[in-house]
């Protein structure tokens, strides 16, 4: 564990004794992270869209901080329920706009590391989302290690120790979910596709 990490760990920790000071010193250590998530997670959101940047960030940190039933343990579960979080105001906010319109061009998505949705980025986070569900109650230790790399960017070795598996396993999971969520994702035909739903 980085020198960073295990600060952060302790802090973590302390707070979740009741150390008030350690939440500020906490914040702004995560803060900056939790801001390079955000911008990677809403980079293809639509413009014009209400939900920015700065207001996922705090919509988030303010959900963590009055998050009163969590036994804090290390970084890597903060920033994986950090990931949840930010899956789930995402994903209220796709919704809340109206994204769901019948028929349409087929969904894109690509499940690389750089978190790209494409060419509807709100349609394609809710077919995401519906899609990474689904996927989860058939394999949910891979559905979290889809969620926490697509969402959360976290790294294999993050993910490894959130999860308490090994970074292999983690790999195996990736490759799998990553399978599995393509060929749910892609259309099967431009026919099929074009059928209301």
């Amino acid at each position: 564990m980085d020198a960073r990490s295990e600060e952060i760990t302790c802090l973590l920790k302390a707070w979740g004794s009741g150390d008030e000071a350690a939440l500020g010193r906490l914040t702004e250590h995560v803060y900056p992270e939790l801001r390079r998530l955000a911008r990677r997670s809403m980079k293809n959101e639509v413009r014009g869209h209400t939900l920015q940047t700065t207001a996922l960030v705090h919509e988030v940190y303010l959900r963590l901080v009055d998050a009163t039933n969590i036994e804090w343990q290390a970084r890597a579960q903060f920033f994986a329920i950090a990931a949840q979080m930010m899956r789930r105001i995402l994903v209220d906010a796709a919704r809340n706009r109206g994204s769901r319109r019948r028929g349409g061009m087929p969904v894109k998505i690509s499940l690389d590391e750089s978190a790209i949705l494409s060419p509807a980025p709100d349609r394609s986070i809710l077919a995401l989302d519906e899609a990474l569900t689904a996927f989860s109650q058939l394999a949910p230790r891979q559905g979290r290690v889809v969620e926490l790399r697509y969402f959360g960017g976290l790294t294999e070795e993050e993910i490894a120790a959130a999860l308490n598996i090994s970074p292999r396993t983690v790999r195996r999971d990736w490759d799998l979910a990553r399978a599995w969520l393509l060929r749910e994702l892609t259309p099967k035909t431009a026919e099929s596709s074009a059928v209301p739903r």
